[in-house]
């Protein structure tokens, strides 16, 4: 008969399946080696966050260029919008009415409307000092003749007709940008080597028909050569060429990549809330960044163009209307990331943000509880509103984020109103809350501090 194994027997397996208690030094050392090992995973994502957080503000101001170049190439009506101030701008006007005149005065032979007066005098017997004052007649008769060739090209310019024919004619070649950028030969904008040249085609013809019709037969005869106006000159047409390849390329996905590698920064980082924070003032500070470049190669671009190739304020409004919508794009993002960066500090334990969330709580309340008592009770309502407070207020939030990814170019005054919107949202959520007015579960929960 075998002897019954004891519960410390080896053979029982009892010390096997026994749980071993640590004692104070192993339990010391655990948790020693368990902060090192959250110190460096915190370390490491940080890390991780500074550098995605680093590529997207560098990529920011190419992203809001990138994708400037791709609206205002691929929609036709983007374009129309972009460039039919043009036909409006009075310094433009001017080039254009000057261009023109001196072009269809110089097609003009008044020399030989002269000449042949006098030949007719002559053959007719007319005294020497009838035919000297014939001879004379060519400067006033050139004077005549560009007073009235720069009314009708004045009237034309400054009238609908060349609004309408200017829009018409970029509506129909919208391409022109792209042809500017890749120096293709089509549409009213194009390159020709280092210098962007404005086609004028469609209003040299209009004038043409216009001065036939007014009695002067000579106009016919204008040639269809010689129909550009040179805007500017530039040694770095080609680089900026390639460029704008580029920035056509990426333009749909550079400002994707931009706002997934902010995101994942934000994500990321252990500190989420000041993460943001950080990540909408870069943004800020690129916006700013990319206003003042902007000016500097307006600056630029104004000194590079000669006087008398285009004058300095007719050049200046071709800029000025060429970039406004990317400026206003770049004012729009600095706004938002303003709002942004406030948003996030407001949500954080610095005593101003306390102050500012204990006076909107206060207000609030005290308009909910005059409710209350006027009879205008939420009940379940408020009291879900209530308990659900923060996921009320990230969907206000978030709704107002998707409305501005979801607007067709959002201006400043966009991003107010949205902003504007959103702010009375929540107000009427929390007074709606408030109104609800304390219930016995409540009421025992705030009494048990």
């Amino acid at each position: 008969m075998k002897p019954a194994a004891t519960p410390d027997s080896p053979d029982s397996g009892g010390a096997s399946h026994r749980k071993h208690v640590m004692t104070a030094e192993e339990r010391a050392e655990y948790e020693r080696l368990r902060r090192q090992a959250a110190v460096r995973h915190r370390r490491v994502r940080r890390a991780g966050s500074s550098v995605l957080l680093l590529l997207a503000l560098l990529l920011a101001p190419l992203a809001v260029v990138a994708a400037w170049v791709q609206d205002t190439v691929s929609d036709t009506d983007r374009y129309v919008e972009t460039v039919a101030p043009l036909a409006s701008e009075p310094p433009v006007q001017d080039v254009v009415i000057n261009r023109l005149t001196d072009r269809v005065v110089a097609n003009v032979d008044v020399a030989a409307v002269t000449d042949s007066l006098t030949r007719v005098l002559q053959d007719a017997g007319a005294p020497p000092r009838v035919v000297e004052g014939a001879e004379s007649l060519e400067g006033p008769l050139r004077e005549a003749v560009r007073t009235v060739v720069d009314r009708t090209v004045t009237r034309v310019i400054t009238g609908d007709v060349f609004q309408q024919v200017w829009e018409g004619a970029n509506r129909r070649s919208h391409a022109a940008v792209v042809n500017m950028l890749t120096g293709e030969r089509e549409g009213a904008l194009r390159a020709e080597g280092d210098t962007v040249q404005l086609d004028v085609g469609a209003v040299v013809d209009e004038v043409r028909e216009r001065l036939v019709d007014a009695g002067f037969d000579k106009a016919a005869a204008i040639p269809d050569t010689d129909r550009t106006i040179t805007l500017f000159h530039t040694e770095e047409l080609g680089k900026a060429q390639d460029t704008m390849r580029l920035l056509d390329i990426l333009g749909t996905w550079l400002p994707v990549l931009t706002v997934v590698l902010a995101a994942l920064a934000v994500w990321s980082n252990p500190a989420h809330r000041v993460t943001l924070m950080i990540t909408a003032t870069g943004v800020g500070v690129m916006m700013v960044v990319l206003l003042v470049a902007l000016a500097v190669v307006r600056r630029v671009y104004l000194d590079s163009v000669p006087p008398t190739a285009l004058p300095t304020d007719a050049a200046a409004a071709i800029y000025d209307t060429f970039v406004r919508f990317l400026r206003d794009s770049t004012r729009t993002l600095l706004v938002v990331a303003v709002i942004t960066a406030l948003v996030a500090y407001l949500y954080g334990p610095g005593r101003p943000a306390r102050a500012v969330r204990t006076v909107t709580d206060r207000g609030t309340t005290a308009a909910g509880r005059g409710l209350h008592r006027a009879g205008v009770r939420t009940g379940s309502t408020g009291r879900w509103l209530t308990d659900h407070r923060a996921w009320t207020t990230g969907a206000v939030i978030a709704a107002g984020a998707l409305a501005l990814v979801l607007w067709n170019h959002p201006t400043v005054g966009a991003v107010a109103l949205v902003l504007g919107i959103a702010l009375a949202v929540l107000i009427v959520v929390a007074v709606l809350a408030a109104a609800a007015g304390p219930t016995a579960g409540h009421e025992d929960r705030a009494a048990a501090p």
